[in-house]
């Protein structure tokens, strides 16, 4: 069964099953080793380091970042 296979099953359950498979899933998350951990961020580093590449996301100095929480905390 392919990870494709085993999606549309998975969408075919009840939301109760659905709700528990999620949570067991994002439970296996917390058990990933350091390796895994380690290569699931450089995957999404990469990820962001394309978008940014392909112009997706807009930078923003850390200072105009930081004027922008404060205004939204005020």
């Amino acid at each position: 069964m392919t990870s494709s296979d085993l999606e549309e099953a998975a969408l075919h359950l009840s939301a109760q099953d659905r709700a528990r498979l999620v949570q067991r899933l994002l439970e296996s998350l917390d058990q990933l080793s350091e390796e895994e951990t380690r290569q699931l961020w450089l995957v999404e580093a990469r990820r962001r380091a394309d978008e940014i590449d392909e112009g997706k996301v807009q930078l923003m100095d850390g200072d105009e970042l930081e004027q922008q929480v404060q205004a939204l905390l005020r």
